[in-house]
């Protein structure tokens, strides 16, 4: 199926009532789209980590949290905490590599950079790396997480964002 079959997605703040359907997005993100990243045990294992409701649903309301809709359901999100930290960035399988993550990304940069964020960073999965790289992020270091006895690579990158221009244009 080509990207053009994909209707552009929707983009809105994230509301309490998403809750399920981003945390059902989110594991078969990890189960089904980093198979060629990390393996069934390191998938597991991430899995496991983030399967705890209460602090997804704090990171989700604490942070700016964009959701991406197609259809009027969503497919996928991203959210930044204070300081600039992209700390998840997640789409259904069904629509890996048809532009909603690029969508949620420029929406993020964009926002984040109204509101004064001079950097966003992030610590890319290896699966999420190439398109963090394709929209100007460098990598800084590999970090190394243990989780229960496996051990997963990401990469933290960073990009520097605009000057937030001022109300009369000039920044």
């Amino acid at each position: 199926m080509s990207v053009s079959a994909f209707p552009k997605p929707s983009l809105r703040p994230y509301l309490a009532t998403d809750f399920p359907l981003l945390s059902e997005i989110r594991f078969a993100a990890i189960e089904e789209l980093t198979v060629d990243d990390y393996d069934e045990a390191q998938r597991r294992a991430w899995a496991a980590a983030v399967d705890d409701d209460a602090a997804f649903a704090r990171s989700l309301e604490k942070g700016l949290t964009i959701v991406a809709l197609i259809g009027g359901g969503p497919v996928g999100f991203i959210s930044v905490q204070d300081g600039g930290l992209i700390d998840q960035l997640y789409v259904h399988p069904s629509v890996a590599r048809t532009g909603v993550a690029s969508a949620l990304v420029d929406a993020i940069e964009k926002l984040a950079a109204a509101r004064g964020t001079a950097m966003l960073t992030t610590d890319a999965s290896d699966t999420a790396k190439p398109l963090f790289e394709a929209r100007g992020y460098e990598a800084m270091h590999r970090n190394t997480i243990e989780i229960d006895g496996e051990y997963l690579g990401n990469t933290r990158m960073t990009k520097a964002l605009p000057p937030r221009a001022a109300a009369d244009g000039r920044p």
